[in-house]
């Protein structure tokens, strides 16, 4: 299965949709790529019509095991204009037990976190919310969750906006500020790499941010213009940045899965080839930085903050210049 050290890749399974296919293609077709052997799966929508143990054997036939879920708010329509943020309490309450749900599905499938993407949390216009109550009510939200199954690691996966025009918590530092906020010792911090470029952020910081103020329980790999979420191949725009996050990832101690949210279905490409090549790419650029994190030259001009000498470096070992 997995080489020791070396963390599992996983892939947004969504790319892997057909017509007329429903998750076990999906799962089926992930499990074809060769090199795939964790999954994240979406909670409630790939549990429509399952069960926690029929998707599990979905996965291990594909020879894949669980890594965590992933809550999607978007398939209840109250949820529009916010899940923890909602103005009506009883609509706020149905989205933290939709949560406890999928992290008692993801309990008993054998995985090990829940991602929260809370892309209706949000606003758009001036005077619409109530800043201070918003955040309270998801603080208070995040507390109610963690503390279902204090056992169970809970991650935020924070962007700058999308599907509202302002998320609530739109980058590592505020992020960060709600988690510590929250005060729960399995609440963390996923890092994606596309998110993180759209909130105008340099990846290893923000490992490093996020590593010294809480932890960093995901690491969504991808790669983007810094304009939107792009979802392209990972380190095919970005990758000094993405050899340089690895190398962060590495002082940190960071074993977890990497999962590739990329999205092929949006540009026509073919789900199975293009998590082939990330699996490749990513594979060459974790070596350069198992490499180039040990260079004492490099070391030295980080030290001094000569970028001269250190971009001449990392180009010598990146691009064989």
């Amino acid at each position: 299965m997995t080489r020791p050290n070396r963390p599992r890749y996983a892939a947004r399974l969504n790319a892997f949709r057909q017509p007329g296919e429903g998750i076990a293609g999906m799962i089926a077709a992930a499990g074809r790529v060769g090199g795939l052997d964790a999954a994240d799966l979406n909670y409630p929508d790939h549990f429509d019509g399952q069960t926690p143990e029929a998707l599990s054997g979905m996965l291990g036939r594909a020879g894949m095991a669980l890594n965590g879920l992933a809550m999607r708010y978007y398939t209840e329509p109250a949820f529009s204009i916010g899940a923890f943020t909602n103005p009506d309490r009883t609509v706020r309450q149905k989205a933290i037990d939709l949560t406890r749900q999928g992290i008692d599905a993801c309990r008993a499938m054998g995985g090990g976190v829940m991602t929260l993407w809370m892309g209706q949390d949000g606003f758009d216009y001036a005077f619409q919310g109530d800043y201070a109550r918003m955040w309270d009510d998801t603080v208070a939200a995040l507390q109610a969750v963690a503390d279902h199954d204090p056992q169970m690691d809970v991650a935020v996966e924070y962007k700058p906006n999308e599907p509202r025009a302002h998320a609530l918590m739109p980058d590592v530092g505020t992020t960060l500020l709600g988690v510590r906020e929250a005060d729960r010792p399995n609440l963390g911090v996923t890092l994606d790499f596309a998110h993180v470029l759209y909130a105008d952020e340099m990846p290893a910081h923000t490992a490093h941010l996020i590593a010294r103020h809480s932890r960093l329980l995901g690491v969504h790999l991808n790669d983007g213009y810094g304009k939107r979420d792009d979802g392209l191949m990972a380190g095919t725009v970005h990758p000094v940045a993405t050899v340089e996050l690895f190398v962060e990832l590495g002082r940190i101690g960071y074993d977890g899965v990497i999962y590739f949210d990329t999205f092929p279905d949006h540009g026509g490409l073919d789900p199975v080839e293009e998590a082939r090549t990330n699996i490749a790419l990513v594979e060459r650029l974790r070596t350069l930085a198992g490499r180039i994190g040990d260079l004492p030259d490099l070391r030295a001009a980080i030290d001094r903050q000569d970028a001269a000498a250190s971009q001449r470096i990392v180009a010598r070992e990146v691009f064989g210049a």
